[in-house]
């Protein structure tokens, strides 16, 4: 079996952040494409919305195991299985005549993408360390946003020309691409295999979770992404059905979506070494403010652009908290590599499903004073549950403010 070394290891390294916005391809490529497929599969908007929460729940329980796994079995292997069945569920669903079908592949393709992607976390962890490690955790979601940014695009124009079955024919086929650069370039990471003994992985899951400011982390990651997913699910109906515009502008709109959510880890990552509590209440005073603002504002005018200020403002500054936090949660625990990632990756996407589908169903958000309502609310339990919290992972910001003070006396 090929093993990464110095000669494949820059390929490794780029094929391990192509495939970590996978997740978010399989999200929001079809995006576009919901109300259509409520209309052709004669189901409501909320059936349709469950094959997103489906996915992220089966995406959010894998990791919470698949971490332990391949800290046993290794990385390569799982991975390249994980992209064979993701493309075949992909061509199932574009064949798929009823939603139980849908149900149950998207669950399988929630599976198939965690164990890609925890598995290609880990190879950063496996092979990089200090701070060239902390330099590549800060850009995982800032590579992961090319996917809010990409598939929506493609998706409207997808669904413009060929209908919604057309998005799933193209995730089978660059599932099958991937695949073959994998075979072709990557390998195993894994240098010393941890036996897989149930007992210890059970406490090192829980030294993990007795950890609240790890556990505070996963809930803000959770409320701040859900943000991004309560809009996913509302901006079609909205867009579409409301302000009677087609397809392919909510696929423009999403891609605007991804950019702002870029924008703001890039500005996270520019603002890594400022103090953390500092930096992350003001963001957050920031997007609340906002919030109140714009929902002040579509109570008397609301279109497409009072719609794209939402966007480009709230998801900006959501990146920039997912950002930080995403990075804080997978470098709390850099010896046990996969179990980290896994469930730093999937305690998030259960709590994002969670909080998405109730906000988006409990308050019925079909207008943009309801997503302002709903970004509010968001928003107000990430600053509790910041200010609530002591980040014991993050000393070093104290110690260098504090001698930074004695300096200055």
């Amino acid at each position: 079996m090929r093993t990464i070394n110095d000669t494949n290891k820059g390929a490794g390294t780029l094929l391990a952040f192509a495939l970590i916005p996978l997740s978010g391809f399989a999200l929001d490529v079809y995006i576009p494409s919901l109300p259509h497929m409520a209309e052709q599969l004669k189901t409501t908007p909320a059936a349709i919305q469950l094959t997103l929460s489906v996915y992220l729940i089966a995406y959010g329980i894998c990791q919470l195991f698949i971490g332990a796994l391949l800290d046993s079995f290794g990385r390569y292997r799982p991975s390249l299985f994980a992209l064979l069945c993701f493309s075949l569920s992909s061509f199932v669903i574009a064949r798929a005549h009823d939603l139980s079908t849908i149900y149950l592949m998207r669950a399988l393709q929630g599976i198939m993408v965690a164990t890609i992607v925890v598995s290609k976390r880990s190879f950063f962890v496996d092979m990089y360390s200090g701070e060239k490690l902390k330099h590549y955790t800060s850009l995982f979601s800032v590579i992961w946003a090319a996917a809010p940014i990409i598939a929506p695009f493609i998706g409207g124009y997808l669904q413009l020309h060929f209908g919604w079955q057309s998005n799933f024919y193209f995730l089978g086929f660059f599932g099958l691409f991937l695949f073959v650069l994998e075979l072709l370039f990557s390998g195993e990471t894994l240098k010393e295999a941890h036996p897989f003994h149930l007992p210890a992985i059970t406490n090192t899951y829980l030294s993990m979770i007795k950890a609240w400011d790890f556990v505070a982390a996963l809930l803000i990651l959770a409320l701040a992404y859900s943000m991004l997913l309560v809009y996913n699910m509302a901006s079609p109906f909205i867009i579409e059905q409301v302000l009677h515009y087609p397809a392919s502008v909510t696929g423009n709109c999403a891609l605007l979506s991804g950019v702002s959510m870029m924008v703001g880890g890039l500005l996270s990552k520019y603002y890594i070494s400022k103090h953390f509590t500092r930096k992350i209440t003001t963001v957050l005073g920031l997007q609340l403010t906002a919030a109140l603002v714009l929902i002040g504002i579509t109570f008397y005018v609301h279109n497409l652009f009072t719609l794209l200020a939402y966007v480009m403002l709230l998801h900006m500054f959501s990146g920039f908290v997912f950002n930080t936090l995403f990075s804080y949660s997978l470098t709390r625990f850099t010896h046990h590599g996969g179990k980290a990632s896994g469930l730093a990756g999937g305690g998030y996407i259960i709590f994002t499903s969670a909080f998405s589908y109730l906000v988006a169903g409990g308050l019925t958000v079909r207008t943009q004073v309801g997503l302002g309502i709903s970004y509010a609310v968001l928003t107000t339990l990430i600053l509790i549950i910041f200010l609530t919290t002591k980040w014991h992972g993050v000393p070093r910001y104290k110690k260098q403010m504090s001698g930074m003070v004695a300096q200055n006396r």
